[in-house]
């Protein structure tokens, strides 16, 4: 029997939404799922003499009812307004597609933020891209928001506190920057439709700037600020020295959106959604980690997403106490324990870790393409989290004071991932 997730059920699914948009019959060709999109599918293919693009829920993790059809409906106001997303072919509850999705134009260009961060050929793009994002960002946040009415008013704090609860993993660095949001939670500057996930990654360039933005699950109602915050992430860098996107400076961010909004920043506010946007994609990884250790989706790339926690806690303790971030980051790390062999003999554990690792990095990654070598590099990845986990010494957990929360986060990050310790 057919999986719903395989490319011939997919096809049939596609062919009989289309027909009709299209004015069929229409042939379905060179579909393949694309890399990445841990929380909703993403296809490629070509109908009607269209590249296309579907984007829907994965079969068994249904979002909210009505979530698809609030993406729809805002990528066709903002094309109303002259703003760069994708063209909507149709949305769908899942009657036809199987689950809840969405068919789209491709839009040419590139979403790798490590590409448009570095290659020669966006070396153009990225000196208008920040402004380009800004103006989209105001005109987004000048739209009515009745015009979306599938896009709830979200009070973030709440809805990633819930999240977090659900699952069992803890993080005191995750509590402490809770109480501290609670504490300091600023007014609401206005309520705009608020895109939710407008970072790099989710904008695709092409050598002009701007092509579209994309991927609108987190649409909702709230805080434009919201959306500048989320683009000066620290993990939305991608290793650039500049704090907006890797492609300009928060300030230039604000002047351009103040230009082009006509409202004013509040500095004090828009750290504040920094801090809540930085918890937030803590939240979401431990989140997505735990899919995976529930057995709701099981999977090495929601696994390793789990240890991306590490990150955002240093990020957070950056953002709420630079100078026990400071003093951290100074210290010295512990040298790794030395490779005994035991009763074992060898090789060792960390010398098979290593095994599999080259072979996935040197002979698979290069022979595949697209998904597979995307999945093959995440398991590269994963075996080089168990090596250096294994070569570390017993950690001290000390206090929750936040040195102490530092000097732990630092270790856990030189683990998980110690080129982020250098950004």
């Amino acid at each position: 029997m057919t999986s719903p997730s395989e490319p011939g059920s997919v096809a049939d699914r596609l062919r009989a939404a289309l027909d009709p948009v299209l004015e069929g019959p229409v042939e379905v060709e060179d579909l393949q799922r694309l890399s990445g999109g841990a929380s909703r599918e993403t296809w490629a293919f070509r109908a009607g003499g269209r590249e296309l693009i579907l984007r829907r829920d994965p079969p068994g993790r249904p979002t909210p009812p009505g979530s698809m059809r609030a993406e729809a409906d805002v990528m066709r106001a903002c094309r109303g307004r002259g703003l760069r997303a994708p063209e909507v072919l149709l949305d769908d509850d899942g009657t036809v597609l199987g689950t809840a999705g969405l068919v789209m134009g491709r839009v040419p260009g590139e979403s790798l933020a490590r590409k448009v961060l570095r290659d020669d050929r966006f070396e153009a793009a990225r000196k208008v891209l920040l402004g380009h994002v800004a103006d989209f960002m105001a005109g987004l946040h000048s739209i009515d928001p009745d015009e979306v009415p599938g896009a709830p008013d979200s009070d973030e704090v709440g809805r990633y506190r819930a999240a977090y609860d659900v699952v069992e993993d803890r993080s005191p660095v995750f509590e402490r920057a809770f109480e501290w949001l609670e504490a300091n939670r600023p007014a609401r500057s206005r309520t705009s439709l608020v895109h939710g996930d407008l970072r790099m990654g989710n904008v695709i360039v092409d050598e002009d700037g701007l092509a579209a933005v994309i991927d609108w699950e987190f649409i909702h109602r709230g805080d434009p600020l919201e959306d500048l915050a989320w683009w000066c992430v620290k993990a939305w860098r991608f290793g650039s020295h500049l704090d907006a996107g890797g492609v300009g400076t928060v300030d230039e961010l604000i002047a351009a959106y103040e230009e082009a909004s006509g409202t004013r920043v509040d500095r004090s506010a828009l750290h504040w959604w920094l801090v809540q946007k930085t918890l937030m994609w803590g939240v979401i990884c431990m989140g997505q980690a735990w899919a995976h250790l529930a057995g709701l989706v099981r999977s090495h790339e929601l696994a390793a997403i789990g240890r991306r926690v590490a990150e955002q806690e240093w990020d957070l303790i950056e953002l709420l106490a630079p100078e026990a971030h400071r003093e951290a980051a100074a210290e010295a790390l512990p040298a790794p324990l030395p490779d005994d062999p035991g009763v074992y003999g060898r090789p060792t554990a960390r010398e098979l870790l290593d095994s599999v690792r080259t072979f996935l990095a040197e002979d698979v990654m290069p022979a595949t393409s697209g998904r597979l070598s995307f999945h093959a590099r995440v398991a590269a990845n994963v075996l080089a989290i168990v090596e250096r986990e294994l070569a570390q010494p017993p950690v001290d957990a000390g206090g929750d004071d936040w040195p102490s929360l530092a000097r732990v986060v630092r270790t856990k990050l030189a683990v998980a991932n110690p080129k982020y310790l250098d950004t």
